[in-house]
């Protein structure tokens, strides 16, 4: 196996669609990303594990494993960024992905363009988060957020948390004491271009809390947003 250079920034396409995962592909290529293409989920998982992308594109309707499933096994090992693509547009599927770990989650038909565009916001994110300070944020006595290796803990124990929700998390940490609405925790962690349901908190904040415990001083300020400490 060899190495790919960071800068080729790798993404897996899980579609069995091919007409719609090869114009994915080529708005990727275009884009600058180096695009790998499963068209089920036992071969996407396989990929993911051997190459290792910075973010998943991922279909729910798959001919073998459906998408959250394959979500489930991902996050059981992984952080990878994962953005639904798919077919269902309900609100009881939109929020079963997030809970499940996704970043985002775009309905088709889509533009190629908006889905690069959320590719690149949700990276960039990522990247803001790797530039962020060397900080170990604490939060009472019980919970510890160390940005730099990414990892949440309480009472020293690491809690497994899914990219956005780690995100979600340092900011609320870093804003201790502060009530924010939803708009500023979206701008703040998804970033201002994101396009999306503001519900997409709630879903988040839920998963905290559920992961988290109890214990955790994550409070609802009702008519405004959410507010830690």
């Amino acid at each position: 196996m060899f190495n790919v250079a960071k800068s080729e920034r790798t993404v897996v396409v899980v579609e069995d669609d091919p007409n719609i995962a090869d114009l994915v592909d080529v708005y990727l290529r275009e884009a600058g990303f180096r695009v790998l293409q499963a068209m089920n989920g036992e071969r996407g998982l396989e990929l993911i594990t051997q190459h290792q992308p910075e973010i998943v594109l991922l279909d729910i309707g798959l001919p073998d494993i459906d998408g959250f499933e394959v979500c489930r096994r991902l996050r059981a090992k992984s952080n990878v960024p994962v953005l639904f693509l798919t077919a269902r547009d309900g609100e009881i599927d939109r929020i079963l992905g997030l809970e499940l770990g996704a970043d985002d989650y775009v309905t088709k038909p889509f533009s190629p363009r908006e889905v690069v565009a959320r590719v690149k916001a949700i990276l960039r994110r990522g990247q803001a988060d790797e530039r962020a300070d060397a900080d170990v944020l604490h939060i009472g006595d019980e919970y510890r957020v160390d940005v730099t290796r990414r990892e949440a803990s309480c009472r020293e124990e690491v809690v497994p948390l899914a990219t956005r929700e780690f995100d979600l998390l340092a900011f609320l940490a870093r804003n201790q004491g502060i009530a924010l609405s939803r708009q500023q925790l979206l701008d703040g962690v998804w970033g201002v271009d994101w396009v999306g349901d503001d519900r997409t908190i709630d879903v988040h904040i839920r998963q905290l809390r559920k992961k988290l415990g109890d214990e955790l001083p994550l409070a609802t300020v009702w008519g405004i947003g959410y507010r830690l400490g």
